[in-house]
């Protein structure tokens, strides 16, 4: 897949609110009230992420969770990785 351009990257973001550029990532950080409403999170982000065959990284601190997505076969931002984003945001607003 076609690696995105910054000025799609900036036109992306603006349609996936929450999310930022972090260099070849975008991110996006989520609170919970505990441990155990973060990993249903995470779970529920597992099974997004496995019916769109993308994975994003997951970063787990208590009650935080950050998730990275970038298309790693590709080295960088895709129109894949804002779709994933989007799910995300569709199934845990």
């Amino acid at each position: 897949m076609a690696l995105l351009k910054d000025s799609d990257i900036e036109a992306e973001l603006a349609r996936t609110p929450g999310w930022t550029r972090s260099g070849t990532t975008i991110e996006r950080s989520y609170r919970f009230r505990d441990f155990k409403e973060a990993m249903f999170f995470v779970n529920g982000v597992a099974a997004v992420a496995e019916r769109a065959r993308h994975h994003p990284d997951v970063a787990i601190h208590y009650n935080a969770v950050t998730l990275s997505l970038w298309t790693h076969a590709d080295g960088g931002l895709t129109p894949k990785d804002f779709a994933l984003a989007r799910d995300i945001d569709a199934m845990f607003p």
